[in-house]
């Protein structure tokens, strides 16, 4: 590589070793991208289900990250390929939409890719793969329908919906205080949900991180928290 000026002296650069590149099409080009894919997913397929293994995530400054959070590791993941930023993309979106399933549906999506790349070797045209999956994706949406089961709850009944959150926490770093979680969470979310709307905003429910203490510390406090400093050594800290 050199650097040349043209007449105008503008700078621009010269690559020497152009020629030896070149550039994949077709069904090489998608088996590329496919094998992108499916690392991704590699990576965070062990971190699915109730036994589920933790990744400890260093970033560039130092500091450590512990957690099994699909959307998390992806976020801290240095991805380069623009079919693994995708999944990133499919993660967050899951996160946003759901906030739950971000490691599933990442996993969900590789498998679906891995089992193309042997449909793609038989030499069907990766359009009619699509067709195909889309195909599949309305006989699951119909089959799911036809087995779902509809509950009531209130807010004065809310056992049903805390034995469904203790089901999506076992696999957490919180998974040995279930139970008490499980209540805080579903308390926070019918404090600020419009049940005849059926609609939550969930910016409305703030998680506030103190240093020190346990996790059986947590409260839920229906209101607004007031950090207020040490203004005499007498005095504790108090909150609102």
């Amino acid at each position: 590589m050199s650097l040349a000026f043209d007449e105008y002296g503008r700078p621009f650069i010269i690559l020497r070793e152009q020629e030896r590149k070149s550039r994949i099409r077709g069904v090489e080009a998608v088996k590329a991208n496919i094998l992108a894919a499916k690392t991704v997913s590699r990576t965070l397929r062990s971190s699915l289900g109730p036994k589920g293994m933790d990744k400890m995530l260093q970033s560039p400054d130092g500091d450590v990250t512990i957690t099994n959070d699909g959307a998390t590791i992806l976020e801290q993941m240095e991805v380069e390929n623009q079919i693994g930023k995708l999944l990133v993309e499919l993660s967050k979106s899951q996160d946003q939409e759901i906030g739950d399933g971000t490691t599933g549906v990442v996993v969900l999506a590789g498998a679906l890719l891995e089992h193309a790349e042997a449909l793609l070797d038989m030499g069907i045209h990766p359009l009619r793969v699509a067709e195909g999956y889309e195909m599949a994706c309305r006989v699951a949406i119909a089959n799911l329908e036809a087995i779902a089961t509809k509950w009531d709850f209130s807010k004065d009944d809310i056992e049903p919906l805390v034995q469904t959150c203790m089901t999506t926490l076992s696999s957490k770093v919180v998974g040995r205080l279930k139970r008490p979680m499980a209540e805080m969470c579903v308390k926070a979310v019918l404090a600020v949900a419009d049940l005849e709307r059926r609609d939550v905003n969930l910016d409305l429910i703030k998680v506030e991180g103190k240093v020190g203490g346990q996790m059986e510390d947590a409260r839920l406090v229906e209101g607004i928290v007031i950090d207020k400093d040490f203004s005499h050594p007498q005095v504790g800290e108090r909150f609102m």
